[in-house]
């Protein structure tokens, strides 16, 4: 044998031994882990909408830190950190600390490796980035002293791309890290009724959303896994928040993930199917109404054959906010999948500009946008790719409850064809029957009417 040939094998066996022992990288062990919880964007859901998965001005978190185009919130977030330092009167040390001994449940909080940030790069960005967004819902909050010159506040673009920058699913930090600055940084004196760190942010975000106090007083307490996480949460009744059941890897629940068509990759059923778009349920008799005064707008509903779904504001904010929880809920196997459902259901009733219309006159949708048509396709685009278990859904029952009404008012049109119209001469038969019929009544009419209106 050439010896140059047995060198190459023996230096191939080498190599392959040595990746064997490497963990990956890109889609880290601990990524299927309750903990892993923060993740990039499956490539397939990237290539449709780039921009909603990228921050605009502000990195939050390991993934997108040092990019040269967010450096503009970068230097406010050393003046942030300042003004909590001056009025805690606690040093950055104290804040290290307690970050560097929670590093290992941090890093194991994110899909990929970040081993490139040593411990101490680690906790300086989380220590950075943490009570910026502590002191910002303060302020917001009006907890604390702001300045009134602060360019955050007074630059009018700058709110609107903070706000969603800070619910990208890439754009995230670990829930527990805010709560733990939060709480140490609190002061020494408070009082009972202080408003938690969950309550400070829905009141952050609800500049934008502006839902009422009973709602925000109802998820004071909730917790997320990130804010993006957090402020899916606070859309989702708390009693069907119950955690996910343990994936069962038998040959059967395999072959559900494994055998998903592409595009909406449904698990169909053969009690389940998808409804019909807005216009067909219309000519079935299905009214569109915007719900009163609904909790969230997932709080859709349908009784006696009027279809009530609360009213949505279709923006930038609400477009980024849906694109980026529909791909936390792909990747976070342990959570409901509540507003994929949501956006399933909405895309099906939404197929065209018509059906976009016929919503938008229930006052259903308020289309930011501009052209109904591209509410249309955003629906299309954010179900593109997606696996979706019609089976198992918050709004299954509404996808029963659709489908027996439009078949029911079906089986009522065909019974009425086959009995009157069983055939094709049938049909034509009927239609000259009432071609006749029509020109006798216009005969009689205009023989009738000379004499009584002589002139």
């Amino acid at each position: 044998m050439n010896q140059n040939h047995v060198i190459t094998i023996d230096q191939e066996v080498k190599f392959m031994n040595t990746q064997m022992k490497k963990p990956p990288k890109l889609l880290h062990k601990s990524a299927g882990m309750d903990s892993c919880c923060i993740f990039r964007v499956p490539q397939s859901l990237f290539e449709i909408n780039r921009e909603a998965y990228q921050p605009r001005i502000v990195s939050i978190g390991p993934y997108h830190h040092g990019n040269k185009h967010l450096e503009i919130i970068e230097e406010h977030k050393w003046r942030y950190l300042n003004d909590l330092i001056q009025r805690t009167g606690k040093s950055i040390g104290f804040f290290m600390k307690i970050i560097v001994s929670m590093q290992d449940q941090i890093r194991q909080s994110y899909s990929e490796s970040i081993d490139q940030f040593s411990t101490n790069d680690l906790a300086k960005m989380m220590v950075l980035d943490g009570c910026f967004l502590i002191e910002l819902f303060r302020k917001v909050g009006k907890l604390v002293q702001t300045d009134i010159y602060d360019p955050i506040f007074r630059v009018a673009w700058v709110s609107p791309f903070l706000m969603r920058d800070l619910l990208r699913i890439e754009n995230q930090i670990p829930f527990f890290v805010l709560q733990k600055l939060f709480d140490v940084s609190k002061p020494e004196v408070s009082k009972p009724d202080d408003p938690t760190l969950s309550y400070l942010i829905l009141e952050f975000f609800n500049y934008t959303v502006d839902r009422k106090k009973e709602i925000l007083n109802q998820h004071k307490n909730t917790e997320g896994k990130h804010l993006l996480d957090f402020f899916r949460k606070s859309f989702i009744n708390p009693k069907e928040q119950n955690p996910v059941p343990t994936f069962d890897i038998s040959k059967n629940s395999f072959q559900k993930l494994i055998h998903l068509p592409t595009k909406l990759r449904i698990n169909y059923s053969s009690s389940v199917k998808l409804i019909p778009p807005a216009n067909k349920l219309k000519i079935a008799g299905v009214k569109f109404k915007a719900s009163h005064e609904p909790d969230s707008f997932l709080d859709i509903e349908f009784r006696n054959g009027v279809l009530l779904i609360p009213q949505i504001n279709m923006d930038d904010f609400y477009s980024s906010f849906f694109l980026n929880c529909v791909a936390f809920e792909q990747c976070y196997f342990h959570c409901r999948k509540h507003i994929t459902t949501y956006v399933v259901f909405m895309g099906c009733l939404m197929h065209t500009s018509t059906d976009v219309g016929l919503l938008a006159e229930g006052k259903i949708i308020e289309n930011y946008f501009g052209k109904d048509k591209e509410i249309a396709e955003f629906f299309k685009s954010v179900g593109k790719d997606v696996a979706f278990d019609i089976t198992n859904n918050y709004l299954r029952h509404l996808f029963i409850e659709l489908n027996n009404y439009w078949n029911g008012w079906n089986v009522s049109v065909d019974g009425i064809k086959s009995t009157y119209f069983p055939s094709r001469w049938a049909s034509i038969s009927v239609f000259a029957a009432f071609l006749l019929l029509s020109l006798a009544v216009l005969q009689t009419f205009y023989t009738i009417y000379p004499y009584y209106h002589p002139n």
